[in-house]
C-alpha cells in the first residue's frame, strides 16, 4: 500500500511543477500593472498595461484549468504503458464524466440539493470545466476519475479483440469501458459530493479557528513525510485543493493578490488561510543554518571541500526551493536530525503566522519574492521585514541546534567521516571513470546504466516512476539491489528503501534519467 501511495504522490507532482512559473508570471504582471509603482503607464488604457494584461491572462492558464491538468497529468506517472495514449484516454473520459454529471444535475439537481441555475463559484458549489457547467469536485474529483481511467488503461489497453473488431482495440477499448464506467461515477458524485462540500466547509472553519496549532501541524507533517514521499498528500489539498479555501491557496492568493497588496488592513485579517502555505521559509532560512553547522563542525583539513559542496546545495534550496540534496545528506546519516528539522520548520512557520505573515510561500526565494514580498511591500513592508527578521533568527537557531547535536552525538556529517572516506554530497566523477562501459557523451544515460545495474538489472525491475527529484522503482527481489554506495557512483544523493520499493534521489534531472532508464529496460 505504501508503495502505491508513494507512486501516486509522485505522479501528482507532474502538474505541480507547472505552478511555480505560472505563479511568478501572474505575480510579476500584477506588479507591472501597479499604478503606485509605474504611474500613468499602469492605467488600463495605456499600451504598457494592455501588454501585461495579455501576459497575465496566459499566466492564469494552469490556475484556471487545475482539475484538467491533474486529470491529464497523473497518467504520466501512473500508467504502466503507452503513457501518451493514457493521457488522451483520461482527458476524454474526464470530460465525459463532467458532461454526465452536468446532465444529471440539470435534470434532477433538486433531488441532490444542487441548484444548477446558480452562477458558478461562490457558495453554489459549481464550476466550469472546459466549458462544462458542473459540480466543483476540485482536484479531488479529477484525481479520482483519473485513477479509475488509469486502472482501466493498465488492465485493458493490450486486450486482443477479434480481427473484425480490431478498430476498437487499444485506446478505443479503454475509452469504451470508461464511457460506461463514468455514468455510475457521475451518479455517485452527484449523490455524495454535495455532502462532502458541506464537510469541507466545516473543516475549513476548524482549521482556521485552530490557527497556530493548525499551522504547526500542517508544516510539521509536510516536512516529516518528505522521506516517505507522502508529503504531497499533505500540501496538495491545501495548496491546490479545497482544504481551506475554494480552488486552493495558490489559485486564491494569485486571484486576490491585487486587493491584498492595495489594502492597508493586515493581510492576515484578509486571508488567515495563508498561514497554511509558509513551509517554504524553512528552505530559505533553515537550510543555510544547517549548512553552516555542517561546515563549522567539519574537520579543518576537509572544510574547503565541504564548503564547495554546501554552497551549491544551499543556493539550490534558497533560490529554487529544492532541499533534498542537503536534507537527504543528513537524513541517511542521522534520521533524528531530520525530525529536528521538521520541528524547527513548523515552529518557524507558526511564529511567523503569529506575527501576521501569510501568503503563498511553498517554494524558493524567487517564488516568494515575486508572489509575496514585491507586490505586498508598499502597504505591508512591516510584515515582510518581520518575516525576514524571524527567518534570520531561526537561521541562527538552526545553526546552534544542529551544531550542538552533531558534536554531542558525533554525527558523521560531510567532513566528519573516517579519514579514508570521501567527502561528498554526491559525485559524478565516480561513474564517469567507467568509460569502458558507460556512454559518457550522455550523462543521463550514464546515470541510468549505473542505477539499473545497482538495482539488479532489467530482469529485476517491476515498475518505474518518478516525482520531482526521485526515481521510484519497484523490484522483484530486493536482495539483488546493491548498497547505497553503488547508487552514489551514479550521482544519487541517497536511497530510500522500503521492501521492494526503492526511491533513488536523483535531483531535478530525474525525468531525463527515467527516460533513459526505461529505454534500457525495453532494449
Amino acid at each position: 500500500m505504501l508503495k502505491h501511495l508513494q507512486r501516486f504522490g509522485g505522479a501528482m507532482f507532474t502538474p505541480v511543477m507547472l505552478f511555480a512559473f505560472a505563479g511568478m508570471v501572474v505575480g510579476l504582471t500584477i506588479l507591472f500593472k501597479n499604478q503606485d509603482i509605474f504611474g500613468a503607464m499602469a492605467t488600463p488604457g495605456h499600451l504598457w498595461y494592455k501588454i501585461f494584461q495579455v501576459i497575465e491572462e496566459g499566466g492564469w492558464t494552469v490556475f484556471r484549468q487545475m482539475p484538467l491538468l491533474f486529470a491529464v497529468g497523473l497518467p504520466i506517472g501512473l500508467a504502466k504503458k503507452a503513457h501518451a495514449r493514457a493521457c488522451l484516454e483520461t482527458l476524454v473520459s474526464y470530460l465525459t464524466f463532467n458532461y454526465f454529471l452536468s446532465a444529471i444535475l440539470t435534470l434532477w439537481g433538486g433531488r441532490f440539493g444542487v441548484d444548477m441555475t446558480q452562477d458558478i463559484g461562490g457558495v453554489s458549489g459549481l464550476t466550469d470545466i472546459a466549458g462544462i457547467k458542473t459540480l466543483d469536485t476540485s482536484i479531488v474529483g479529477a484525481i479520482a476519475i483519473s485513477a479509475i481511467i488509469i486502472a482501466i488503461h493498465n488492465r485493458y489497453f493490450d486486450t486482443k479483440l477479434p480481427d473484425f473488431l480490431g478498430i476498437f482495440q487499444g485506446s478505443s477499448f479503454v475509452a469504451i469501458i470508461a464511457f460506461f464506467a463514468m455514468i455510475p461515477c457521475a451518479l455517485i458524485t452527484a449523490l455524495v459530493w454535495p455532502v462532502i462540500q458541506n464537510l469541507i466547509a466545516s473543516m475549513q472553519g476548524f482549521l482556521i479557528s485552530s490557527q497556530l496549532l493548525g499551522v504547526w501541524l500542517y508544516t510539521f507533517l509536510e516536512r516529516i513525510l518528505i522521506p516517505t514521499g507522502l508529503h504531497h498528500f499533505i500540501y496538495g489539498p491545501f495548496i491546490f485543493g479545497p482544504a481551506v479555501v475554494e480552488g486552493g491557496i495558490a489559485k486564491y492568493w494569485a486571484e486576490h493578490l491585487p486587493q491584498f497588496a492595495a489594502a492597508t488592513e493586515p493581510v492576515k485579517n484578509l486571508f488567515p488561510q495563508g498561514g497554511f502555505a509558509l513551509h517554504g521559509n524553512s528552505k530559505i532560512f533553515g537550510i543555510p543554518g544547517i549548512a553552516a553547522a555542517i561546515y563549522v563542525t567539519a574537520k579543518p583539513e576537509k572544510k574547503k571541500m565541504v564548503l564547495g559542496l554546501l554552497v551549491s546545495a544551499t543556493l539550490t534550496a534558497i533560490v529554487a526551493g529544492i532541499t533534498e540534496p542537503l536534507e537527504f545528506t543528513f537524513l541517511f546519516i542521522a534520521p533524528a536530525l531530520f525530525a529536528v528539522h521538521a520541528v524547527l520548520a513548523a515552529t518557524m512557520a507558526t511564529v511567523m503566522y503569529a506575527f501576521g505573515v501569510v501568503g503563498n510561500m511553498g517554494g524558493g526565494l524567487i517564488e516568494i519574492m515575486t508572489q509575496n514580498w514585491i507586490p505586498l511591500f508598499k502597504n505591508h513592508s512591516g510584515t515582510v521585514f518581520a518575516q525576514i527578521i524571524i527567518g534570520l533568527i531561526f537561521t541562527v537557531i538552526y545553526f546552534f541546534v544542529f551544531r550542538f547535536l552533531i558534536l554531542k552525538f558525533n554525527i558523521a556529517t560531510p567532513g566528519r567521516e573516517e579519514e579514508d572516506a570521501e567527502v561528498k554530497l554526491y559525485s559524478k566523477v565516480d561513474y564517469k571513470a567507467k568509460k569502458g562501459e558507460l556512454n559518457t557523451k550522455d550523462a543521463f544515460m550514464d546515470q541510468a546504466l549505473i542505477f539499473l545495474d545497482a538495482l539488479g538489472g532489467k530482469e529485476n525491475i517491476q515498475e518505474v516512476n518518478n516525482c520531482a527529484t526521485r526515481l521510484r522503482v519497484s523490484v522483484n527481489d530486493e536482495a539483488m539491489v546493491k548498497s547505497d554506495a553503488a547508487f552514489r557512483e551514479g550521482g544519487a544523493h541517497g536511497v530510500v528503501r522500503n521492501g521492494k520499493a526503492f526511491q533513488i534521489v536523483v535531483g531535478l534531472s530525474v525525468p531525463q534519467v527515467r527516460e533513459r532508464f526505461e529505454a534500457l529496460i525495453k532494449e
